[in-house]
């Protein structure tokens, strides 16, 4: 068994799921542990103590296995939470996300966005094949100048309805996926949960 099955079995036997693991190249091993999704169930996070008691019990199983490092460190997945496994996707069905594309988007890109484009941020949604997802796009908004407020709709005029655009892909295509934050007046959160269609 290789280092990484050794952590991915300790973090699992403690309750937890293993996101992600790096091996930096100055010795450091960073863990990403979060608490296994359950669907209908209340979402729970990662505290310092959850870090403490896997890092304890890292470090010894390590230390019998003989893997060379020289810092440990164990955190939760942050706001920016990488999506890797089918889960993953499933569990944040709704959410704002970055997907980044294996290849560039080519010709079916055609009117949605340009062929060498291969980032796009918009709203997960199942697709209506097995196995198949798509992003909502979210418009782009001009930047704004410092100082310099977004204009709203007049009293009594509605903003026009933009057309939704949706790419569609599935996971063989994704290189890197990951919740998007979403900057508001009271600080950053995940992705805000967009209505369901």
């Amino acid at each position: 068994m290789n280092w990484q099955q050794t952590v991915a079995q300790t973090v699992a036997g403690l309750g937890y799921e293993l996101v992600d693991l790096e091996r930096s190249a100055g010795g450091m091993l960073r863990v990403t542990i979060d608490w296994p999704w359950q669907p209908q169930q209340p979402q729970r996070f990662i505290t310092v103590d959850d870090c403490e008691r896997v890092t304890r019990q890292l470090q010894v199983v390590l230390e019998v296995e003989g893997v060379d490092y020289k810092r440990l460190e164990v955190g939760s997945p942050g706001i920016d939470r990488p999506l890797r496994q089918p889960r993953d996707y499933e569990r944040f069905e709704g959410e704002v996300v970055e997907v980044t594309l294996r290849a560039p988007i080519g010709a079916a890109g055609a009117g949605l966005a340009a062929p060498a484009r291969r980032k796009f941020r918009g709203v997960l949604r199942r697709g209506s094949d097995q196995g198949a997802w798509q992003l909502e796009l979210l418009p782009a908004e001009p930047p704004a100048r410092a100082g310099q407020r977004r204009s709203a709709a007049a009293p009594g005029k509605s903003a026009e309805p933009e057309s939704v655009q949706v790419l569609g892909f599935t996971l063989d295509e994704v290189r890197e996926a990951r919740l998007a934050p979403v900057v508001d007046f009271s600080g950053r959160r995940p992705g805000g949960r967009a209505p369901q269609a």
